[in-house]
């Protein structure tokens, strides 16, 4: 695998549009092997809900000293959490594993981690379930590639 494969498989993985969906395909047609890529790209994304959690951390502290924000966020979390709180108290951080694990667009590491921090769940525990999410995820993407070999590009990019 040369760099440039290699740094793009990172950043697809990295990135809250295509995380394992594109990173896993992306390698695959470039002639990784699918085993490194699937690898390469877990292991990239698992990354994620540490570099959110502290991006999240800092940043809210530093917004929230502005009364617009701080009145936005706390109607909003208000708003999130009375939505969601009968199946966060039933599913928990199951549930939150199994959200992340569903390779489709709005889920994912990203959202997961957002959701999770917006509805005050454990951040260990919540960091844990997401990396769960994250394994699950890129197994089920690696069998969709592996299986559909290059006719996976058609589940996971759009054509143009």
């Amino acid at each position: 695998m040369n760099t440039t494969t290699l740094l793009l498989t990172v950043a697809l993985s990295l990135l809250p549009i295509s995380e394992l969906r594109g990173a896993i395909p992306f390698a695959v047609l470039r002639g990784v092997d699918i085993i490194p890529a699937a690898l390469i790209g877990t292991a990239a994304n698992a990354a994620v809900p540490a570099i959110a959690y502290l991006f999240l951390s800092t940043l809210h502290k530093l917004f929230y000293r502005i009364g617009a924000y701080r009145r936005f966020f706390d109607r909003f979390v208000e708003k999130a959490r009375g939505k969601v709180h009968a199946s966060v108290q039933k599913y928990g951080y199951w549930g939150l594993l199994v959200f992340v694990a569903i390779p489709l667009p709005m889920t994912g590491a990203w959202t997961g981690a957002l959701g999770a921090w917006v509805l005050g769940m454990e951040r260990r525990k919540s960091i844990l379930a997401i990396i769960g999410g994250v394994v699950v995820a890129g197994i089920v993407v690696t069998v969709l590639v592996a299986v559909m070999g290059a006719g996976a590009k058609s589940i996971f990019f759009k054509s143009f």
